[in-house]
């Protein structure tokens, strides 16, 4: 039934493709006056794109390069690592693989290089990058060879995905095999510390992309602690409930036990670079989300994003178009409701990513350039 859905969806050849770039929307990405972009066409170093009617457009690749010759200011410093990015809550519902995928898209529009690695057994992020974990992946497209033991890097799984500059580490239901296979190499093996296998199996990867991103299960799981453990920073959706203000609370308590109890209890620690709350799915009529709301800023004062994720149409379009608002063409809807949208988005992407430069300058000073 899903992959009949996904060829309706996705007609003719049921594959996804990224979005065409229009000059202005070209501007936008490079943070630069239209009349610039075709002044530097005329000097025919960067792709020129194709013209459809009257307008000139970008593939999502040629408009990159653009990008990455404009903003080269903000890309990965030489002799710097990748920044790992786990979205993580107890919750489902919360929005979590939407902002994991919209965060890769929005960065890598932003000329960066993205690993998108899914932890969550049941795929989403997965389906969204139009593969079917059913039916389309098997154990070596996943992390589960590497929580097995069978690879000691993460290399052996990735793939392309039909977004310029993203590569994916899919999930499948198998996944679930790594909640009873971390466990029992422990139990053999008590020098094995099961928390730091994904964070060990990174390793290359943290030398080949500029960001990973990490989509992790609804649960504080074996798998999900190995996430947190990998993470140089985390964001958290949150949507203004009082449900899921109370389960935010206890995920981080039972973190920081879990911390306890594995990490100091071995003379070791573990710091985030930064900690994000994201406002998610928020209604603005809702009267009681402006209570929850205010519990929220006090709870979470600075972490707290200086933006709120609306609740639209628009997300609930693209997520049953397999897509999120970066995959869907300007004017597909109404357009103070896909723009409302979009730049939240795009406010979201812009803030974690003044972090992520934060970080390599503290690296670069680290380690001296």
């Amino acid at each position: 039934m899903m992959g009949q859905i996904r060829e309706a969806m996705l007609p003719p050849s049921a594959t996804k493709c990224a979005p065409a770039v229009s000059a202005a929307q070209l501007a936008a990405l490079c943070n630069v006056d239209k009349s610039k972009i075709s002044y530097r066409l005329t000097r025919g170093d960067l792709p020129e794109g194709t013209m459809s009617g009257n307008r000139r457009e970008w593939s999502m690749a040629d408009a990159q390069v653009w990008v990455r010759e404009f903003r080269s200011a903000h890309l990965r410093p030489a002799n710097t690592a990748a920044i790992t990015i786990t979205v993580a809550n107890f919750k489902g519902g919360v929005a979590k693989t939407t902002s994991a995928v919209t965060l890769a898209q929005g960065l890598s529009m932003r000329g960066h290089k993205v690993l998108l690695l899914d932890l969550d057994p049941q795929g989403s992020a997965t389906t969204l990058f139009g593969v079917l974990p059913d039916a389309e992946v098997e154990q070596e497209d996943t992390a589960m060879l590497l929580f097995a033991g069978e690879h000691d890097d993460l290399s052996y799984a990735v793939r392309k995905s039909y977004w310029p500059g993203i590569d994916l580490v899919c999930a499948a239901p198998l996944l679930f095999g790594a909640e009873f296979a971390l466990p029992a190499r422990q139990t053999k093996d008590p020098g094995f510390e099961f928390w730091r296998c994904l964070d060990r199996g990174l390793d290359q990867a943290r030398a080949d992309y500029d960001v990973i991103v990490i989509d992790t299960p609804p649960a504080l799981s074996y798998v999900t602690i190995n996430a947190l453990m990998a993470a140089d920073g985390v964001l958290m959706p949150l949507p203004p409930s009082a449900l899921d203000f109370a389960s935010s609370a206890q995920f981080w308590d039972l973190f920081s036990d879990l911390c306890n109890q594995l990490i100091r209890s071995r003379g070791q620690d573990k710091t985030f670079e930064f900690i994000d709350v994201l406002l998610s799915r928020v209604e603005s009529t809702d009267a009681a989300s402006s209570v929850v709301r205010q519990w929220v800023l006090e709870g979470y004062t600075e972490k707290v994003l200086p933006i709120e994720i609306p609740k639209t149409a628009v997300t609930a379009t693209a997520a049953a178009e397999f897509g999120t608002v970066y995959d869907l063409p300007r004017g597909s809807m109404n357009a103070r409701t896909f723009a409302r949208a979009r730049d939240a988005y795009d406010r979201m992407c812009e803030l974690i990513e003044q972090q992520i430069e934060a970080v390599w300058a503290n690296q670069v000073e680290q380690f001296g350039g």
